[in-house]
């Protein structure tokens, strides 16, 4: 890393504290003598790091950076929902059947969730701007396949490489934006980040309709090429290029294994409903998912230093709930998300437009509280942020339970503010713990793993939760009196009720049962989908005692941990004793990671 005299150095604004506190280059290597050798070669580049771009290279295009990761997260998470308003008109311009349009949802998502630990950890060896760019240059190509296709299977497959290329995007994102910023200009970063996550899912069916209804279903796909072109040329231009020192060379074995066992295991879940829980293509995907899995834990092992996934993060105290917080908010989050959604166009009747506008509570509520929560990561300890967030997520599923059968959609409105706000709390510091346990150098496999347990997440909620909603709905009408006098047709029926076709099945029985069996379906919906948000409350409360438990500053790499908030786990030594301002540190406070505590200036 360059040194700069000091005079240079003041003249960045972007110089964060850890630059101020480690100096030059060669006052850090006076200071990692002096410490007796206790850091290693290894935490003293982490260090240098750490003192970010302001420390080594021009950093004024630190704001097209995340500019431009947001464009790019915002494209590719709305072409998660956006495509759910378009499917009428999708199957009949290519007279699709159900299956077919299945399809068209289920290739993004596997794609989107197969290459996000592969993707990650390739930036870290290749250069995160060279592959970030590559899977931009394919998520656009993809994009203008799909406005282009001309039958459902050619759109499925368009989708499934659209879904590589946003996996590329999502799981560097994080990593760029962490490379060029720290303190509290990153804390304020991921703020903007966390908003942006939050608006692209709740603004899809408003865009979505919007497109559909004003223009073509092909402009939802369409619409993603001329804006990313413009966000791929600042990135050419503006963005900074940064990788892995002396890295590795590539794991394949380890990207085949892994990337073929997140591909078995999501599709797994994805057709799980469709096919049967029991059926033998189902049960082969996943003892298939989980044999690689092993496989793979075994060629990792054996690399060491050189697999793509560092399996001794799984000793991190911290990491370990990051994940299964990122997991467990994930799967009761986007599952409710898209249960609300269909309840407000299916049973109240909204069209895509009018539903996206009466979701805006929860849309402006969850950006306003991402902006907070940026500002509060280095502020506020972030396992106080990060328990907080999933308990506002949980109450506010919990008050769903407010809406009736004859409720307006303004019944929703305390629910829309406790998931906003809690959604809005939790994106910041999720993504900035991420990559926070791990040395700078390593960003992008750690934001990888993250953006894995997220979507492995998504696909376990919206498969369990849209089973279980499924089987109640189903019950509930087949047990309700009407339901008893339709007899045997009466478990079709209440499916029918469940996939949010209960209108049309009601328009199409006889007229003398129509007012009956409306109420019933009504009723039968509501009532199933208040079940199903009091067991996505529960998931969301565990969620938020891991992380108020499991989330703790000491597990964070050192050059994070500088600038984060004093939690009270800050201890060491075998008496417990908190860290202290301090030029020594003592030889038994060293770890075999070659970390060592760090307490105010070394």
């Amino acid at each position: 890393m360059p040194t700069e005299s000091p005079e240079c150095i003041d003249r960045h604004p972007s110089v964060s504290l850890a630059s101020q506190i480690i100096g030059s280059s060669d006052d850090l290597k006076r200071r990692s003598s002096r410490l007796g050798g206790m850091m290693s070669e290894r935490t003293t580049r982490s260090l240098q790091q750490a003192a970010g771009p302001g420390a080594g290279a021009e950093s004024g295009g630190r704001g097209w950076t995340l500019a431009v990761v947001c464009v790019a997260t915002f494209m590719l998470l709305l072409d998660l929902t956006v495509v759910n308003v378009a499917l009428p008109d999708i199957r009949q311009a290519f007279d699709a059947s159900f299956t077919s349009l299945q399809w068209v949802l289920d290739a993004y998502a596997l794609g989107l969730a197969a290459v996000l630990l592969t993707a990650g950890s390739l930036a870290d060896r290749l250069g995160r701007k060279r592959v970030f760019n590559f899977g931009f240059v394919v998520f656009l190509l993809a994009s203008l396949a799909c406005g282009l296709a001309n039958d459902a299977v050619v759109l499925s497959v368009a989708r499934g490489v659209q879904g590589l290329g946003g996996a590329v995007l999502f799981a560097i994102g994080p990593a760029l934006i962490g490379q060029e910023y720290r303190g509290k200009d990153r804390g304020a970063a991921f703020g903007v980040f966390g908003g942006v996550v939050g608006l692209s899912i709740a603004f899809g069916p408003l865009i979505g309709g919007a497109l559909t209804d004003g223009l073509s279903w092909r402009w939802i796909f369409l619409v993603n090429v001329p804006v990313g072109l413009i966000a791929l040329a600042v990135s050419l231009l503006r963005m900074r290029e940064s990788r892995e020192e002396s890295a590795p060379a590539v794991d394949w074995w380890g990207l085949v294994l892994f990337s073929g066992a997140l591909t078995l295991l999501v599709l797994g879940l994805l057709r799980g409903e469709a096919d049967g829980w029991d059926s033998a293509p189902i049960v082969a995907m996943f003892v298939g998912s989980a044999l690689l899995l092993a496989v793979f834990g075994v060629v990792e092992r054996r690399l060491g230093a050189r697999a793509m996934l560092q399996l001794s993060l799984f000793r991190n105290v911290t990491f370990n709930g990051v994940s299964a917080v990122t997991l467990l908010c994930a799967a009761a989050t986007m599952s409710a998300i898209f249960l609300l959604v269909s309840y407000v166009q299916n049973v109240l009747a909204f069209s895509p437009w009018e539903t996206g506008l009466r979701f805006l509570p929860l849309t402006l509520t969850l950006f306003v509280a991402a902006a907070v929560a940026g500002s509060l990561t280095t502020r506020v300890p972030q396992r106080l942020l990060v328990g907080a967030s999933l308990t506002l997520i949980a109450i506010g599923l919990v008050l769903v339970s407010l809406i009736g059968p004859d409720t307006s959609w303004t019944a929703l409105l305390p629910s829309m503010l406790g998931i906003g706000l809690g959604m809005g709390l939790f994106n910041p510091p999720r993504a900035s713990l991420s990559i926070a346990v791990v040395e700078p150098s390593k960003a992008g496999m750690a934001s990888g793993i993250s953006e894995t347990f997220q979507q492995v997440g998504v696909a376990i909620g919206i498969a369990g939760f849209g089973a279980a909603f499924q089987s109640r709905v189903t019950d509930l009408f087949t047990e309700s009196g009407v339901g008893r006098q339709l007899g045997p047709t009466a478990h079709e029926f209440g499916e029918a009720v469940a996939a949010g076709g209960g209108a049309e099945a009601v328009s199409r029985a006889p007229r003398e049962l129509a007012p009956a069996l409306d109420e019933a379906a009504r009723t039968a919906f509501v009532d199933g989908l208040t079940d199903v948000m009091l067991i996505c409350a529960a998931v969301a409360a565990v969620g938020a005692v891991v992380g108020f438990a499991f989330i703790r500053t000491r597990d964070l790499h050192e050059s994070a941990r500088m600038d984060a908030p004093d939690d009270g786990s800050r201890l060491t030594g075998a008496g417990g004793a908190k860290e202290t301002e301090s030029t020594e540190v003592p030889a038994e406070h060293s770890t075999s990671h070659g970390q060592v505590p760090t307490g105010g200036a070394l």
